[in-house]
């Protein structure tokens, strides 16, 4: 669940408030509606007095997503660097691009691809080398003002990438390749400064990898990334930024069917995905 103060949650489909513990039901709002506004409009929407209501025990806590793409920034940590420049046939592209003025982006999922707390996210059927990606997620408006913030798992194919950087796409987009939750922490009352990250994998109930980073080690700032996305395109209902991972695995870890991969962000809550190895094409 959500941590302290104000979140946006999905609910069995519907849009909580949760604030400290209390819940209210946005009835007639969607993630989709909230993100078309401007940040006063929105922040005036949801200080608005609603009853309390209490969701159902067990209730499914779906993905904080409607509509929206997700994009993800790539090497705004010195461990990302350093883990693309060891797995990648050169390193030239990963240690320009760290420097360089203009960050890398990339499109990274669809909502559709996208899961939420308890779902399963996939490793490719036809990749040797997985690994999750715990990472800050920006939540912009339709005016790409920066109204939250939330987890993100970037789940990512090692084996794929490092083999030609031009087959980045195919390392990073396919079904089920990023989760987002458990809720969306709002800007005006969350700094996304200085918070921690962790990320935990657990295999047959046991721990098997464990590490931990904080925001502070990016080198990329929040509002440059948001000011890059933005450029010449636009994006009716908002879209999610993936802003990097400072944790990467060693070498000889990948993911497996099984596994669990549990991510913590300070202020934000926890979110936990199973892990399953995708079909391939023969399922559809």
């Amino acid at each position: 669940m959500p941590a302290a103060g104000r979140h946006l949650v999905q609910l069995d489909g519907a849009t909580y408030m949760k604030k400290d513990g209390t819940w209210s039901r946005l009835d007639g709002s969607t993630i989709d509606s909230l993100l078309r506004l401007p940040q006063d409009e929105l922040s005036r929407l949801l200080e608005e007095k609603r009853p309390e209501i209490q969701p159902r025990d067990g209730a499914a806590i779906g993905a904080p997503i409607g509509s929206q793409e997700v994009w993800a920034a790539g090497v705004t940590y010195r461990r990302s660097l350093e883990a693309r420049t060891d797995e990648a046939v050169s390193s030239d592209p990963y240690d320009r691009v760290y420097a360089a003025a203009r960050p890398e982006l990339f499109f990274k999922a669809t909502a559709n691809r996208v899961r939420g707390h308890g779902e399963a996210i996939f490793i490719r059927s036809d990749s040797t080398w997985d690994v999750p990606e715990p990472e800050l997620a920006v939540v912009c408006n339709s005016r790409m003002q920066v109204v939250g913030y939330t987890i993100g798992n970037d789940v990512s194919s090692r084996s794929i990438e490092g083999e030609n950087p031009l087959y980045v796409p195919q390392a990073k987009v396919f079904d089920g390749s990023c989760a987002l939750g458990p809720a969306i922490a709002l800007a005006w009352d969350y700094s996304p400064s200085d918070r921690a990250i962790e990320l935990d994998i657990s295999r047959d109930a046991a721990l098997v990898y464990r590490n931990s980073t904080s925001t502070s080690a990016m080198r990329r700032e929040i509002p440059e990334l948001v000011a890059y996305l933005g450029r010449d395109q636009r994006f009716d209902a908002g879209c999610f930024l993936l802003t990097g991972t400072g944790i990467v695995p060693p070498s000889d870890f990948t993911l497996q069917e099984g596994d669990v991969v549990t991510i913590r962000i300070d202020g934000i809550g926890q979110l936990t995905n199973p892990v399953k190895r995708h079909p391939g094409a023969d399922s559809y």
